[in-house]
């Protein structure tokens, strides 16, 4: 176990989060008090998108292609 002190784990944040990939146990401490344990999810990853997922699931009207009445279009625009 690696305990770092907040302000280390603020400027060392993507360090640690790889060390917790790794299988680490990171701990977060307060001055001397540990707060916050650092650990991965299980698997670690995302699972990888399978291409047409949706297929079937979803349908776009011709109102999508319709143009936006003019109060709505003022709320797009900066």
């Amino acid at each position: 176990m690696k305990v770092f002190t907040v302000h280390a784990a603020k400027t060392q944040f993507s360090k640690l989060i790889a060390m917790a990939l790794a299988g680490e146990e990171i701990v977060v401490a307060k001055g001397s008090t540990p707060v916050v344990k650092l650990v991965a999810l299980a698997g670690g990853q995302s699972p990888a998108r399978k291409f047409g997922a949706m297929k079937g699931k979803a349908s776009v009207t011709g109102a999508f292609f319709e143009p936006l009445a003019a109060d709505e279009l003022e709320g797009w625009e900066g």
